[in-house]
């Protein structure tokens, strides 16, 4: 079974399509960019660029029920690489300072994303199983 996730702090998606999906325990994040959630402005620069889609990227998790830790493997994708990877390799390092700990990551050049933006992040978190609320789904006894 899996359910669909959409984020009301998260920037509305650009396509039609939810912000997440759980099956199980996995959470797959769809495509999350840098836009601002108020009113979709793109922040100047990959250093604000990288801070705001991370800040996104905690606000579908935070919907999912889960925590940023949860983070197991994250694909990104530069439109400049030559120019953007070292500020945005920088940042990385103050949100992941443990390599240990951090998730596993591939970063693509490409040329080009849906929207005027320089980074977007493809996410997929695992979580703890989640429990019932009380009252729901637990038989008397």
């Amino acid at each position: 079974m899996s359910s669909s996730i959409n984020a009301t702090a998260a920037p509305r998606a650009v396509g039609h399509y939810p912000h997440a999906r759980r099956v199980g325990n996995t959470l797959y994040l769809s495509g999350i960019g840098p836009r601002n959630p108020a009113d979709d402005s793109i922040p100047d620069g990959i250093e604000a660029q990288t801070r705001a889609v991370f800040a996104n990227v905690r606000a579908v998790l935070q919907a999912s029920d889960a925590r940023w830790e949860d983070l197991v493997d994250v694909t990104v994708y530069l439109t400049d690489m030559a120019r953007d990877f070292k500020a945005y390799n920088a940042i990385w390092a103050e949100h992941f300072p443990d390599a240990a700990t951090a998730p596993c990551r591939t970063t693509l050049g490409i040329t080009a994303l849906p929207t005027p933006i320089a980074i977007e992040l493809k996410c997929i978190a695992q979580t703890s199983p989640l429990l019932p609320l009380a009252g729901e789904g637990a038989e008397g006894g």
